[in-house]
């Protein structure tokens, strides 16, 4: 892989960040000193050192997480508020960080890793990564309404669009998926407040190329391999970043007992 890949996957810096190191002199390989922006190394034969010091890989993880309704996005909170922090502590996988939020009142797929570098290209916009969610809204859409959600609304912090279709009718609220590609700060919940259906329930039952059924509130399981994979293939990548082998033991899918201290955003 090439050098800047390596120490971004390290941990080190981000890509281009890993350019100015080697721009600045304080990358060496196997003992010799690089400048060579697209020097190829092999992680398991070449010793890499930044300003003297070895650098290894990380080890990531990948773990998909059913985020109950009520559970703040966050390793911790101020106003004791159930959170992500006591089932991250759980998992005994070190610091675990989520890409991306839904808010305290959406529930749905969220995923957490510790690889930054994945998490960046997910959430960067021009990767236009789908946000699926599934929405009860008060009131009926008409196709019209539909259309003009494709089409986009202007919203206090620009234009935005999402693709939309009606699930199920009720009396006074009907179900709906929209499929967002940006991850503005409650976009969805904003997008229909303007178009006159404030969000009743929001759940997200995807993320790019992962899904959320069939897990049930408070179900976290790891990324099986083809996941990594396809993730990675929807950012334009198409060598996942090497992913530590399941312990023995480790259970695929496990339920939480009860979901964060029992008890950002969409």
């Amino acid at each position: 892989m090439r050098l800047n890949q390596f120490l971004a996957r390290a941990g080190v810096s981000s890509r281009r960040g890993g350019d100015d190191l080697i721009r600045q002199g304080a990358v060496s390989v196997n003992g010799a000193g690089v400048t060579d922006m697209g020097r190829q190394v092999d992680p398991a034969k070449d010793s890499i050192k930044v300003n003297g010091k070895r650098v290894t890989l990380k080890e990531f993880h990948y773990y998909l997480y059913y985020k109950p309704d009520g559970v703040m996005c966050t390793l911790e909170d101020p106003e004791d508020r159930p959170n992500l922090g006591d089932m991250v502590r759980r998992l005994g996988a070190g610091r675990l960080f989520p890409v991306g939020r839904l808010d305290f009142h959406t529930e749905g797929l969220l995923l957490l890793t510790n690889d930054g570098a994945l998490a960046q290209k997910l959430l960067h916009p021009k990767f236009q990564v789908a946000r699926i969610y599934q929405a009860k809204v008060q009131g009926i859409l008409t196709p019209e309404e539909f259309e003009r959600l494709g089409k986009g609304l202007r919203l206090e912090d620009g234009w935005a669009s999402a693709e939309a279709k009606p699930m199920e009718k009720l009396e006074t609220n009907s179900y709906v998926q929209l499929i967002v590609r940006e991850g503005r700060n409650r976009l969805v919940r904003r997008l229909m407040e303007a178009m006159g259906h404030p969000v009743v329930k929001l759940k997200r039952v995807g993320f790019g190329p992962l899904k959320l059924h069939p897990m049930k509130p408070g179900d976290v399981r790891e990324l099986e391999p083809r996941e990594l994979k396809d993730l990675w293939r929807s950012t334009g990548v198409a060598n996942p970043a090497p992913r530590k082998p399941r312990k023995p033991g480790f259970k695929n899918k496990k339920r939480l007992t009860r979901s964060p201290r029992q008890g950002g955003a969409q």
